[in-house]
């Protein structure tokens, strides 16, 4: 007894003596989200808020209010304004599968590498930095809101980022063999599946970029972006599973620039229920200054 009464007496010293970074630490509490304590800011009266202008809790009250989950639909009407995705209320865009994009041709690695940023602080060669349009697929992943409108021969869809919008007919034409003049958000246009909207779009800018970001295949593991070519198609499939639930999917098929169709999807859209579409309009003058007092010396300081 009197050896188990000294054990015990040296494990309790030792545990007690032990510096706090030694004993288990649990990890610190998420600190939880704003919710629907904080004001909700319009316009005024009658005004309602955009998609990235509420917080989630603003966002899930909505849907609720809206039944988005029970509510009767019709799957042949995909309008209205649609943010975030079900795991994130918050989500801007619809994901790319960056992942799986296919290996680039020699021409397609040639315009890759002219994108790689001559800064591992920033994005040096990102066309956003001058505001160039983001254009098509860009502004599928990234576009905070998009909204569709249905009308007679045609659908249109309007990206809140860059306040931008395209024109997608259903009036029963046929993309151009040859387009003309090229467009940042091509031409496009559409016709139905059984219950899939389907999107055939060519006629691309090749000035835009797919997506930013891809920095894993250049030595330099410099930001870089995602490029296409004038030859670009592509198909989106868009179906609605319920009132409050957008499916989507994106196919791109470049073969100047890329050795295999690029698939990305299926992925969810949510409905953002009691919101509109604001203004966010890319002003050259303000990018220009606050890149010449942020970040370009903030990367020169280095």
């Amino acid at each position: 007894m009197r050896h188990l009464g000294i054990l015990s007496a040296v494990l309790i010293t030792g545990v007690l003596g032990l510096a706090p970074s030694a004993l288990p630490q649990r990890p610190p509490a998420a600190a939880p989200k704003p919710g629907m304590e904080v004001p909700l800011v319009t316009p005024g009266p009658g005004w309602k808020a955009c998609p990235r202008c509420r917080n989630d809790g603003y966002a899930a009250a909505a849907r609720k209010k809206a039944n988005v989950d029970t509510r009767k639909f019709d799957p042949h009407d995909i309008s209205g304004v649609w943010s975030g995705s079900p795991e994130d209320l918050g989500a801007n865009g619809t994901p790319l599968d960056v992942e799986h994009l296919p290996p680039f041709t020699a021409y397609g690695q040639k315009m890759y590498e002219a994108t790689i940023s001559d800064s591992a602080e920033w994005n040096s060669k990102d066309p956003q930095n001058i505001c160039d349009p983001y254009g098509f697929p860009r502004s599928y992943s990234y576009n905070y809101g998009i909204e569709f409108i249905q009308l007679p021969g045609r659908t249109l869809e309007f990206f809140e980022m860059g306040h931008m919008w395209r024109t997608i007919w259903t009036d029963g034409r046929k993309l151009p063999s040859d387009p003309p003049v090229p467009r940042y958000f091509g031409y496009a246009v559409g016709h139905w599946e059984g219950d899939s909207f389907v999107v055939e779009s060519n006629g691309y800018d090749d000035r835009s970029w797919i997506n930013n970001g891809l920095n894993g295949r250049n030595a330099q593991k410099r930001p870089a972006g995602i490029p296409h070519s004038d030859e670009m198609r592509i198909v989106e499939r868009y179906r609605r599973l319920n009132y409050g639930l957008l499916q989507a999917e994106l196919t791109v098929t470049d073969p100047k620039v890329y050795t295999a169709p690029w698939h990305s999807g299926p992925s969810m859209i949510t409905l953002s229920p009691d919101s509109e579409i604001a203004e966010h309009i890319c002003v050259t003058s303000d990018s220009l200054d606050y890149n010449n007092l942020n970040q370009i010396p903030a990367v020169t300081a280095k």
